[in-house]
């Protein structure tokens, strides 16, 4: 085990602590990209849940309006960019909707578009990295969260949900939310949840935050934090645009019912509150740079060892071809040909072959 590096503390001010500073101030004049995926069934409100995320009316519900709709044949990616600002912070994001995901009777293969687009971005990204006269600043369209949504059905996953939820974890950050949470009752919750959870850790489903860190720098602290949050999921959550008054006079995000009204940002009534500070105040730029150095960079890896691999297979073949032809013109220039015997004459790489 390596020693730890000593530090040596100059006598008088440097400045070179101001970096951070700078840094910030470079980052904060090019905004940040951040790109967010919705999976889940028809119905469980993914667009007021990202729209009541980012307290903007963002997305349009791209499901169907009514029962009498005919149901796509397969999930259609939608994607919508918006640019937010806030103290001076610019946030471009892309949110892809899923709508048509889950809505057929037979679902097989139903997440194929799915998992397609979002190897498709690695691999613009890929490209535009390895072109010769590549971009200053390459455009970022990886999927940096896929927030899953489960409905409240107090059962547990379904088989599709396993598939889905297997095949997502190995290619993004993914993070699972309980749709709809006012449908159950809090011990309904509660034990749906446990149900949930256990069955994440029977199926091995890796969700985000993970229990490693692809820099291994994380405090105790930090550690903590993240088996606080992974205690939490998948989060119980309410979606709301509607902002209305209470009893007291106070204005809240939620919606009225026949017997009262429901506040979203109530962390005893859901865990909208949980979910919105994980997302945007402490996880954020972790997601972005998960996506960068565990996603993408096993994507990178795997891509660039297979052209590696074809290259050198390509390579020992030509090599080969080359000995053999050299190995046949040398018999032929060696022995000489009968003329009562007939051959056939062909080329292999400019060589001209001679057989009997």
């Amino acid at each position: 085990m390596s020693a730890a590096p000593e530090f040596n503390q100059p006598s008088n001010y440097v400045g070179f602590d101001t970096i951070t500073t700078q840094i910030e101030n470079r980052m904060i004049k090019r905004g940040f990209a951040f790109n967010v995926m919705l999976v889940g069934y028809s119905g469980l409100g993914k667009s007021t849940l990202v729209n009541t995320l980012f307290s903007s009316h963002l997305i349009d519900s791209a499901g169907r309006k009514n029962v009498f709709e005919l149901v796509d044949k397969t999930p259609e990616i939608t994607v919508t960019s918006q640019s937010l600002i806030e103290n001076n912070v610019k946030l471009n994001m892309n949110i892809i909707d899923t709508p048509g995901f889950g809505d057929q009777i037979n679902n097989e293969k139903c997440w194929e578009p799915i998992l397609k687009y979002i190897k498709d971005q690695q691999n613009q990204y890929l490209r535009r990295e390895l072109n010769a006269s590549r971009e200053k600043f390459i455009k970022d369209t990886r999927v940096h969260a896929v927030i899953y949504f489960i409905q409240p059905n107090a059962y547990g996953l379904k088989n599709l949900d396993i598939v889905v939820l297997k095949k997502l974890t190995e290619v993004a950050n993914v993070i699972p939310i309980i749709a709809k949470a006012d449908t159950l009752t809090l011990d309904e919750r509660a034990n749906f949840k446990k149900i949930l959870q256990e069955q994440f850790e029977h199926y091995e489903l890796k969700m985000y935050p993970f229990d490693y860190n692809y820099d291994d720098l994380l405090t105790d602290e930090e550690k903590q934090f993240n088996d606080d949050i992974r205690s939490l999921l998948p989060f119980a959550v309410i979606g709301s645009e509607e902002v209305i008054t209470t009893p007291t006079g106070e204005k809240v995000r939620g919606r009225r019912t026949k017997w009262g009204f429901i506040n979203v940002e109530d962390v005893t009534q859901c865990e909208f509150v949980y979910l919105r500070d994980f997302l945007t105040r402490t996880h954020l730029f972790d997601l972005i740079e998960t996506t960068a150095m565990v996603h993408y960079e096993t994507f990178r890896s795997k891509q660039l060892t297979a052209l590696r691999e074809n290259v050198g297979s390509r390579t020992s073949q030509l090599a080969q071809t080359a000995t053999n032809a050299s190995a046949n013109a040398s018999t032929a220039n060696g022995q000489p040909i009968s003329t009562t015997t007939s051959h056939t004459s062909h080329v292999v790489n400019g060589v001209p072959q001679v057989q009997a």
